[in-house]
C-alpha cells in the first residue's frame, strides 16, 4: 500500500468560525439544499455526528458517482478542525483503500478564513494516484466551499451565534 499525500488551501470572505458552524457543524442539512444539483441526501448511518459517525451522501442522477460513505474522525470546535476518512463508494476507485482528510480554518488578516485540507490517498497494493484524479476531486471541493461561501453571503444572520 502507498500514501500520496496532497495539501490545497481554499480562501474564503467568509469567517472561520460561522464557516465551520455551517460546513461542520450543519453541512448534513445544508448540502443537500446548496448543492441540490449534485447531492441528493446526506443520511447518519451510525453515531451522533461527532468521532466514529458514518454519513453516506448519495449524488444525484447523472453525476459520475452514485454515493460515498465517510466516517468522521474528529470534529475539533474550539481549533476549527475536522478530519474524516471516505471508507467506501464509486470515489474509491478500484486503485484506493481509502482517502483521508484532515481540514483546518484559521483566520486571515482581511476577516474571511483560509481553509487548508491534507488528502492522503491510501493504495491498494503498489497502484498510483494520477494528479488529473486529485485535481478533480480538489475542484469539487473547491466547489463545494463557494456555495457555503454564497449561502452565507446571501443569509448574512446565519450561523453567528
Amino acid at each position: 500500500m502507498g500514501v500520496f499525500t496532497y495539501e490545497t488551501k481554499f480562501t474564503s470572505t467568509i469567517p472561520p468560525a460561522r464557516l465551520f458552524k455551517a460546513f461542520v457543524l450543519d453541512g448534513d442539512n445544508l448540502i443537500p439544499k446548496i448543492a441540490s444539483q449534485a447531492i441528493k441526501q446526506v443520511e447518519i448511518h451510525e453515531g451522533d455526528g461527532g468521532a466514529g459517525t458514518i454519513k453516506k451522501i448519495t449524488f444525484c442522477e447523472g453525476s459520475s458517482f452514485n454515493y460515498v460513505k465517510h466516517r468522521v474522525e474528529s470534529v475539533d470546535q474550539d481549533n476549527l478542525s475536522h478530519s474524516y476518512t471516505l471508507i467506501e463508494g464509486d470515489a474509491l476507485i478500484d486503485k484506493l483503500e481509502k482517502i483521508c482528510y484532515e481540514n483546518k480554518l484559521v483566520a486571515s488578516l482581511d476577516g474571511g478564513c483560509i481553509v487548508r485540507t491534507i488528502s492522503k490517498y491510501y493504495t491498494n497494493g503498489d497502484a498510483e494516484i494520477k494528479e488529473d484524479n486529485v485535481k478533480e476531486g480538489k475542484e469539487k471541493a473547491s466547489q463545494l466551499f463557494k456555495l457555503f461561501e454564497k449561502y452565507l453571503n446571501d443569509h448574512p444572520d446565519a450561523y453567528n451565534n
